[in-house]
């Protein structure tokens, strides 16, 4: 039950919110800030560990008021909400930036990724309190004023805080320890000038400078040997945008982009930022490293993790194949719309004298008057062509069979061409109006199958982003069982793999022979086969060990008397390129 000071303090702050609103902007529209009058109304709001947090997802702010009174805050609701409103504005101001700005601070702290979130936060709060305290005349300074006093005084600064507390000293002409940063170390020192001189310079460019920042305290993380990130500040209270991206997509994320790698550099060796002529590249020109690549699945992971999306590995590798596959799906499908071949009649309009007399109607004609008086009571025919009924072409199914055996990559973890290859096609097959099923593989009972021919996007890829890594044994009784009827609608089988895929003319566990079982399932999908397989490109031509001798005997078998279209491609990177073209041809109208 909210007290009578509870009901003050909120309305105190709320009426604090369009000033907030105003400081950045005087057209700054955010929705009205959530003001928490206990802990676990701010825990319902997903606000712990810090006193105020931000939401990218609905651009919301939350504010835990009573651990704002605890720490002597209450007469600063326009400082800390025109804070807030500036992760919105300024930064990370998105979802996406904030994807950006964490990677860009992971590769800055190798061994010690875990620190990124908080790293991130402590930078994006320079830029924003720097131009609160020194532009809008905000009492920044204050609150950390009072973040030092309240400080227990068993409580040991960490090197970090002390760094950052000194950089702010920096910023704003303060006295050496006023805000807690006292220290006779000439590194901090100068480590102090080289942060305040980086926000300034980059003030309008900070996503640029954000493993130059992170650089610089890597040598303070290393000796606070610190594993919990909120142990870094006093209190742990700071950290604002720990879940800042929760719930929000994650398109864009993948990309490294081309000055990521070569943003790592120590603040020193800036020139913008030392003055000292170095031979590091100008910020302006950066080194072209990312080269347009794509992370790796599990970096992905990582990044999305340190900004608050929970997704199991799982439905992180389902988000990361979708967005790769996008840029190479077939277009979806139009059709132009066919003009009847007949003539149809629209309408009567006057013949006036002039006009071909036999194009006048007279029984129309004399309907209107019995006596025709041409030009006034003659009439012609209008005749027009409307469109043809258009006849919808029947897309051809998909039978999909995705090996994912030992020698395949876990596509969870490291970029998988077979799945990436399957989400190509599948997802152009269901643009083109056709229905999917998909079935992963391995050793003996190692199988997972949509459920029947879908066209659920979620479901195909949720199987073809799954991973067994055992032995090779082609699930035979699938094929059977899908084809055991013939179907209503045409379906093309296709194999993705590489020598295992002989497995699938073994006998089955009924003691049927699967040359018999794929001539069937061939005949009864009624679209052919085709198969995908790691091999040499002279396969059929090249000679080898026994055992592999027999398996090209095998697929030169099939090819000859079951009339399988076999693609052979030397590296998996290859499948790409096949998924494009097997695309092109079977979805393209």
């Amino acid at each position: 039950m909210k007290t009578l000071a509870d009901t003050t303090l909120i309305d105190n702050w709320r009426a604090a919110w369009p000033q907030a609103l105003a400081v950045w902007s005087k057209f700054t529209r955010l929705r009205d800030p959530s003001l928490c009058a206990s802990h676990v109304e701010a825990s319902k709001q997903g606000l712990s560990g810090s006193f105020a947090m931000i939401r990218l997802l609905d651009q919301s702010v939350v504010v835990d008021l009573p651990l704002v009174s605890k720490l002597g805050l209450d007469d600063y609701a326009v400082e800390i909400l025109a804070h807030e409103i500036g992760h919105h504005i300024l930064a990370p101001g998105s979802a996406s930036d904030q994807f950006r700005l964490l990677a860009r601070m992971r590769r800055a702290l190798p061994t010690l990724e875990h620190h990124a979130p908080m790293v991130a936060n402590l930078y994006t709060d320079l830029f924003i309190n720097d131009r609160l305290q020194r532009q809008a005349k905000l009492r920044m300074a204050d609150i950390y004023r009072k973040l030092e006093k309240n400080r227990e005084e068993t409580e040991k600064s960490s090197g970090v805080w002390t760094l950052y507390m000194r950089i702010y000293e920096q910023l704003w002409q303060l006295e050496k320890g006023e805000l807690g940063g006292a220290s006779d170390d000439e590194r901090l020192k100068t480590d102090a000038w080289l942060g305040a001189r980086l926000i300034r310079v980059y003030a309008n460019d900070w996503m640029l400078a954000a493993g130059r920042f992170a650089t610089l305290l890597l040598p303070y993380l290393v000796d606070d040997g610190i594993d919990n990130a909120d142990a870094l500040h006093p209190g742990g209270y700071l950290h604002d945008t720990r879940d800042a991206a929760r719930g929000c997509q994650t398109y864009g994320a993948q990309q490294i982009e081309d000055d990521e790698e070569g943003g790592a550099i120590h603040p020193v060796h800036d020139r913008r930022i030392s003055g000292l002529d170095n031979e590091q590249p100008a910020p302006d020109a950066p080194a072209k490293t990312g080269g347009g690549q794509l992370r790796e699945p599990f970096e992905l992971g990582e990044i999305l993790k340190a900004s608050g999306v929970h997704l199991s590995d799982h439905e992180i590798a389902i988000r990361y194949y979708r967005e790769r596959a996008l840029p190479h799906l077939v277009a979806f499908p139009t059709r132009p719309a066919p003009e009847s071949p007949e003539p149809q009649m629209e309408g009567l309009e006057a013949w006036d004298i002039g006009d071909p007399i036999d194009e006048i109607d007279w029984l129309q004609s004399l309907m209107l008057s019995p006596r025709p008086i041409p030009g006034v009571t003659t009439v012609r025919r209008v005749y027009g062509r409307e469109p043809a009924r258009a006849v919808d072409a029947m897309p051809i199914d998909l039978d999909m069979y995705v090996d994912s055996s030992g020698s395949m990559p876990n596509p969870q973890q490291h970029t998988s061409f077979l799945t990436l290859a399957g989400a190509v096609i599948a997802l152009s097959a269901l643009r083109a109006g056709a229905r999917v099923q998909v079935t992963l593989w391995s050793g003996k009972r190692e199988v997972l199958q949509t459920p029947g021919f879908v066209r659920d996007e979620d479901a195909i890829l949720g199987v073809l982003t799954g991973f067994f890594g055992g032995a090779t044994c082609f699930p035979i009784h699938c094929l059977r069982q899908t084809y055991t009827a013939r179907r209503e609608r045409p379906a093309h089988i296709l194999m993705i793999s590489d020598d295992g895929i002989a497995t699938m003319f073994d006998d089955d566990e009924q003691g049927n022979s699967g040359w018999d079982i794929a001539a069937k399932a061939l005949e009864k999908g009624g679209a052919g086969g085709t198969m995908a397989l790691n091999l040499a490109r002279d396969w059929d031509g090249a000679g080898g060990h026994q055992w592999m001798q027999k398996i090209y005997d095998d697929l030169k078998r099939a090819r000859r008397e079951q009339g399988w279209d076999i693609h052979a491609v030397e590296r998996f990177e290859d499948l790409l390129e096949f998924a494009r073209a097997f695309s092109q041809r079977h979805y393209v109208r």
